[in-house]
């Protein structure tokens, strides 16, 4: 078993492009079923004050393995936008 607040914690990667994705934001639960159905990362494309503000949403079935350090995700680009940054976003 696994926290939220542990999953926070964890890089999240794509294992189809090797793309670091961002880490954890929010989850969405499908509280009729009782099963987590998508996990929110934060978008960090863009500069500035012209950054995007939506979100990328993983469907659960996408997550491949939740490692010790990572979660990696398996995504062809249906939902990962392609002008993420190259480097980690620094949360500091």
């Amino acid at each position: 078993m696994i926290r939220i607040s542990e999953m926070q914690e964890k890089d999240i990667i794509n294992i189809a492009d090797g793309r670091y994705l961002g880490r954890l934001k929010d989850i969405e639960i499908d509280l009729q079923a009782g099963k987590i159905r998508s996990i929110v990362l934060p978008n960090h494309g863009g500069n500035g004050f012209l950054r995007r503000k939506e979100q990328i949403t993983i469907n659960w079935n996408q997550i491949k393995k939740i490692g010790f350090d990572v979660i990696l995700i398996e995504s062809f680009g249906q939902q990962v936008p392609t002008y993420l940054l190259e480097e980690p976003y620094d949360q500091s």
